[in-house]
């Protein structure tokens, strides 16, 4: 199996001034984000709009994206669905594609049982040969995967880890204590992931790490060699960017920063909008005060 890498970006889809997908921009902003410090791109999650891309978008992306990287870092496809049977044929049509992993949130909007998100997650697994990262985001899918449940799934094989959105770094250690000793743990907050890989996780599946990639693969590298005080340093830093990325829902703010930073990546999809003027000048103000890693 291919290493996902420590420091992978989940990627923006650009659109173009129509609103349709435009592959030759996401084909560059995924080779730039590799020139930046990610180890890899998760393609099609929700930085990518998942809400609001069709299949067919999603798996031109994918195709799209694995010629132009030609074989560098790695991609991850965002195959996930809260029917159980969409999210198994999503993740054969990447697999097909030739995808190096998917990405696959708890079920949203139904509300299952810790048994019935165990139950969708093997069948997924039994239906690939991919390795599988699954993705724990209560704050948008209602529910929280437990960590008995996490525990259970990590004796699947090819379920390698978990996107660990939750925010509760208790929950993160009782899973580091109990899941199997190669699962592995991806921060999927940038304000968490100084906190999990500190824990002993295993790295991030970020949003800020469009613009400041290599800042945050410093920090993790600096934890990972001991040096606390000074990943410390680099994550008290980052902070107010993050805050700034989040000040509406993701990623109206980031792709408004892209846009005035002058990497092209258009508007969101309805029902996101672009952020209220007040939220674009934090957003402009906080950017002044950050090195931007993305070449542009």
């Amino acid at each position: 199996m291919k290493q996902p890498g420590r420091l992978l970006t989940a990627m923006v889809t650009p659109f173009n001034k129509e609103g349709a997908v435009d592959y030759e921009q996401a084909k560059k902003l995924a080779l730039a984000l590799l020139d930046s410090g990610s180890d890899g791109v998760v393609l099609a999650a929700t930085t990518g709009e998942s809400p609001t891309l069709i299949r067919e978008e999603e798996a031109r992306l994918f195709t799209e994206v694995k010629s132009a990287l030609g074989g560098r870092g790695t991609i991850i496809a965002y195959t996930g669905s809260n029917s159980t049977a969409e999210a198994v044929a999503a993740t054969k049509t990447a697999e097909k594609i030739g995808v190096d992993a998917c990405l696959l949130v708890v079920p949203y909007y139904n509300k299952p049982t810790q048994e019935g998100v165990y139950q969708h997650f093997k069948t997924i697994a039994e239906n690939t040969s991919l390795p599988i990262i699954m993705y724990n985001i209560p704050s948008r899918v209602v529910i929280k995967m437990s960590v008995e449940t996490i525990v259970r799934l990590s004796q699947i094989d090819n379920i390698i880890g978990v996107k660990e959105a939750c925010g509760d770094m208790g929950l993160v250690a009782h899973t580091l204590n109990n899941a199997s000793k190669d699962f592995l743990i991806w921060s999927g907050n940038d304000n968490d992931t100084f906190h999990i890989m500190a824990l002993g996780g295993y790295g991030a599946i970020g949003v800020v790490t469009h613009l400041v990639g290599k800042q945050v693969k410093e920090m993790m590298d600096n934890i990972l060699n001991s040096r606390i005080a000074q990943a410390a340093a680099i994550h008290r830093h980052l902070v107010p960017l993050v805050d700034a990325l989040f000040i509406e829902p993701n990623p109206a703010p980031l792709k408004y920063a892209l846009n005035h930073l002058g990497f092209y990546v258009g508007k969101p999809r309805l029902p996101l909008v672009e952020p209220s003027e007040q939220s674009a000048k934090i957003i402009r103000e906080t950017l002044k005060k950050h090195k931007i890693d993305l070449p542009i």
